[in-house]
């Protein structure tokens, strides 16, 4: 038999067998002994962490009949064939290529098929964000009222990508990352039972670099053994992962500490030769500074983790260090992270980074009842600096400001208007949001064919079009309304500028909005979004330039009727402006 990955070969195959899960294993056993099962049910989190294996026991555990305390028992053909994964009542899907209505339709049809072996059909469906708005809305029903002998189980990593009618319709079981210490015990575990030979070391390395999911720290520890020919030791796990031994952090960071710039290089530039990877160093400095405060506050949790190696070094730099500086120095890491993420020349930007650390101003505790501090003794860095100057130079002009208005009181009213005057002249002009563009052609094009049969039909199914929308996209246009249809298009105005823009930006309320439009009234117009501010003017500049249009046409104008002639009357034209052109029947109840 070829060989087989460690997270396959040594995956749960008993709810005991699945570690760091216990409040989701206690309720699914409960229920397979009290017989009060679901239809559907939601497991979600995060990779590795046994989503998966738990819907697999689950389904050998409904339909075995030998079960115990609601284990299965892994012994009966059904047990064995679920296990292998050749059962046919036992469908797993990946929605992540199977995530068309087409594929949904297909299970639909086959749901109403009793199952041939087993008790129950079960359909596993992973990954089951990925399925695209048809395809949920074609599980709606099935996933609502299924028959009574199928069982449905979703899996996925990203639970807030799923509609909230998929999630009403099941239970949901929320799988937790994986404790480092549960990790260490279980990769114990299984290489004693392999008789390998280990540091313990080397395994707690595998378990922090895991990040809580199981799967992960299996591979992670795969790649060890083939790398170390059946032996894991530090060394191997410290390559394979690309993580850095704390003496090295320790190292580093001593020296920039106490600003020892050039040998902090040499340092970084030793770490990157032994082929670190250079993010992972960004993260394990993190990391080790997390340790340190932690350290200062309760030194007991990072001795009971035993998951880092704490020696005389480390308790000695984490008393000698002050947490403000250790603040300063995430917030440093936390910066030149995010830059290094889209960038092909990493170690520029962690030299860059290491001469920030090292050249960086140490800000001392301030003393208690100290009203002023010079600037230099503050430690204030040059951007704070800048600050202090500006808000320096305001309260200076304030200052004056109040002087000239104490003056202008005692010399008389006019004085208090000149003060007045004066001060206005002080304040800078408010910076204005830039105006939403408008394109008049399109609105013109749409007003030119517009009709009040569009109109009212777009506003009969508008509530109904606002439904469909998020939580967030609901926000942004609650404050909106269509003011003029076409067959081709539609006008809608917002009561706020800034809503208008955000709408304009979004692509994705755009989708959603003609998505929409295109299953409530057949077709899909193009939207147009301008300030409700803006409207009765585009709307009078476009009646008087049609109108205009209409005088240089003799014939038409002839034949214009007397109604539309006397529009050209201001206070006419005043009242289209406030309330526009529409008839409104007002009947009495």
């Amino acid at each position: 038999m070829s060989y087989q990955a460690l997270y396959r070969a040594w995956r749960p195959q008993k709810f005991t067998d699945l570690v760091g899960q216990e409040l989701v294993i206690k309720t699914l056993k409960n229920a397979l002994v009290t017989k009060q099962t679901s239809h559907a049910y939601l497991f979600t989190g995060p990779r590795g962490t046994g989503k998966t294996s738990a819907a697999k026991i689950f389904a050998k555990a409904l339909n075995c009949h030998h079960q115990k305390d609601g284990e299965p028992c892994n012994e009966c053909e059904i047990c064995q064939s679920i296990t292998a994964g050749r059962q046919n009542d036992v469908i797993e899907i990946d929605a992540a290529s199977n995530n068309g209505v087409e594929e949904i339709r297909d299970i639909r049809d086959k749901v109403k098929y009793a199952p041939t072996e087993c008790d129950y059909k079960i359909y596993i469906i992973d990954e089951v964000h990925m399925l695209s708005t048809g395809a949920f809305n074609a599980l709606l029903k099935t996933l609502e009222e299924p028959p009574s002998n199928v069982v449905f189980i979703l899996a996925t990593t990203e639970p807030h990508k799923i509609p909230a009618t998929i999630i009403s319709r099941t239970q949901r079981f929320d799988f937790r990352r994986i404790q480092p210490q549960t990790i260490l015990q279980r990769m114990e575990y299984i290489v004693e039972q392999k008789h390998l030979e280990y540091e313990p070391a080397a395994l707690k390395l595998i378990a922090s670099a895991a990040e809580g999911g199981m799967r992960d720290a299996l591979s992670i520890l795969d790649q060890v053994i083939s790398f170390g020919t059946d032996k894991i030791t530090l060394d191997n796990a410290l390559m394979v992962t690309g993580s850095v031994q704390n003496d090295e952090l320790l190292q580093y960071l001593q020296q920039v500490t106490a600003k020892e710039t050039a040998q902090a290089l040499e340092t970084l530039h030793q770490i990157l030769n032994d082929g670190k990877d250079a993010n992972r160093l960004i993260e394990d400095l993190i990391s080790f500074c997390r340790d340190l405060l932690l350290y200062q506050q309760l030194p007991e949790k990072v001795e009971e983790a035993e998951l880092e190696e704490v020696n005389d070094d480390f308790r000695s730099f984490a008393q000698k260090i002050q947490p403000a500086e250790i603040y300063q120095m995430i917030d440093l890491l936390n910066e030149q992270q995010e830059n290094m993420r889209f960038t092909s020349h990493a170690s520029i930007y962690l030299e860059v980074l290491t001469v920030k650390l090292a050249t960086r101003s140490s800000q001392p505790a301030a003393q208690a009842g100290a009203v002023q501090q010079p600037q230099a003794q503050a430690g204030l860095s040059p951007k704070d600096t800048v600050q202090v100057e500006n808000l320096s130079r305001q309260v200076n002009e304030l200052k004056q400001q109040v002087n000239q208005l104490k003056q202008a009181l005692q010399n008389g009213g006019n004085s208090v208007k000149a003060a007045q005057t004066s001060t206005n002249n002080h304040r800078q002009p408010a910076k204005k949001s830039a105006a939403t563009k408008i394109d008049l052609q399109q609105i013109y094009a749409v007003l030119g064919e517009a009709t009040k049969k569009s109109l009212l039909e777009l506003r009969d199914v508008w509530g109904d079009l606002m439904n469909m929308l998020t939580v967030s996209q609901r926000a942004i246009m609650h404050v909106s309304s269509p003011v003029a249809a076409s067959p081709d298009g539609v006008i809608v105005t917002f009561q706020f500028d800034f809503l208008c823009q955000r709408a304009e930006a979004d692509s994705q309320l755009k989708d959603t909005l003609e998505n929409g439009l295109d299953r409530l009234v057949g077709h899909v117009p193009r939207l147009l979004f301008i300030p409700q501010e803006r409207w009765p003017q585009i709307r009078q500049d476009y009646l008087q330039g049609h109108q205009t249009e209409s005088k240089g046409q003799g014939e038409q104008a002839e034949q214009a009727p007397a109604n539309e002639q006397k529009a050209a009357d201001p206070v006419v034209d005043e009242a289209l402006k406030l309330f526009g052109n529409e008839l409104v029947e007002v009947k009495e109840d």
